[in-house]
């Protein structure tokens, strides 16, 4: 039996290394405790606002918009 590493992905709005920082040790922590494990690997994706389109237009456009 191969045991595999858990993989958790985050896509979100880009972040500070801080914020980074707490984010993985919790979503760890939470993800160890509940596999019963201590490997766990954390992928942050940020996308910022010019890559994210809703409703048919760009998000970094919509708040243009609003201000």
């Amino acid at each position: 039996m191969v045991l595999r590493m858990p993989t958790i992905i985050v896509e979100g709005p880009p972040i500070g290394i801080e914020t980074k920082r707490r984010l993985v040790e919790r979503l760890t922590r939470a993800a160890s405790e509940e596999y019963g494990i201590s490997s766990i690997t954390v992928l942050i994706k940020e996308n910022a606002a010019e890559n994210v389109g809703i409703d048919g237009a760009l998000l970094h456009d919509k708040r243009r918009k609003k201000k």
